[in-house]
């Protein structure tokens, strides 16, 4: 064998080692922790995800969060919701998990037990029913947050089924939602779980055309109000929360939608 043919072929051997390596390492990112294992996580716009003023961030397969450990609960929970995601399809309601993810350890589901408030969904099952285990991981205790029955089963509900509603117009929507973890709260069981005095969401559509903004804050308290009559500007529950949403926009758009508290561009019928 010439010098030239072994140059040849350790040359080629370097490069398929180089492409292989860098194979590797993209997939390396792509993998997120998942119940203290591990899982690919894709088809999730991770674009729009809001900063962590926590610096405990999760990503699961269906949302990703940020825990606030002094409040036992996420400061958010952010998903894309496809059109594609919505089904009328009824999975067996699980029960309650620990979120393993959680560095810090999340709370107990026992902390609701007997406290009169509701385990409330912050990614709710119903924006997740495309598969049995995306449904199921909204069951973790990281996405949950206490609120009293009539509000979670009411005005909160309503505006989940608002929001699944334009997910399907708008071919997907991206959500965030949380508790207001700011101010005096109480607190509930041993692990005194916070309970939010407001709760916020924030909607951007980004698929149909021109990119909107829809930002509600409610009251942790029953209403027969319509929708509309909650919303707010995104900065609005910036300065609330001290979260920076959509930060990755042009800023001049950021600025311009999140300032906004206009909700003539979204159907409300």
């Amino acid at each position: 064998m010439t010098n030239k043919t072994k140059y040849s072929i350790l040359t080629a051997i370097v490069i398929i080692g180089t492409l292989l390596t860098k194979e590797y390492l993209i997939k390396e990112e792509q993998v997120k922790v998942v119940n203290g294992g591990t899982i690919v996580k894709q088809d999730t716009n991770e674009y729009f995800l809001p900063t962590s003023t926590t610096g405990e961030i999760v990503h699961h397969d269906g949302y990703s969060l940020s825990y606030s450990e002094p409040h036992e609960q996420a400061e958010w929970v952010a998903y894309e919701l496809k059109k594609s995601h919505l089904s009328s399809t009824n999975f067996k309601r699980p029960y309650f998990e620990i979120d393993k993810a959680v560095k810090t350890t999340a709370a107990h589901w026992r902390n609701y037990k007997k406290s009169g408030y509701d385990r409330g969904h912050l990614c709710p099952a119903g924006d997740r029913k495309y598969s049995q285990a995306a449904h199921d991981e909204t069951f973790l205790t990281s996405n949950i947050s206490p609120q009293t029955h009539e509000f979670n089963a009411g005005i909160w509900n309503r505006l989940e089924q608002k929001t699944r509603y334009w997910a399907s117009k708008y071919d997907g929507v991206f959500v965030v939602s949380g508790g207001v973890l700011k101010g005096s709260m109480k607190t509930i069981g041993s692990e005194k779980v916070a309970v939010p005095n407001q709760f916020y969401k924030v909607i951007i559509d980004n698929n149909s055309g021109n990119t909107k903004m829809l930002a509600f804050l409610m009251d942790h308290e029953a209403s027969n109000e319509p929708l509309y009559k909650f919303v707010v500007s995104v900065d609005e529950v910036e300065e609330l929360t001290g979260i920076d949403f959509f930060s990755e926009l042009e800023d001049e758009k950021e600025n311009r939608l999140e300032a906004s508290n206009s909700y003539k561009n979204w159907s409300f019928n």
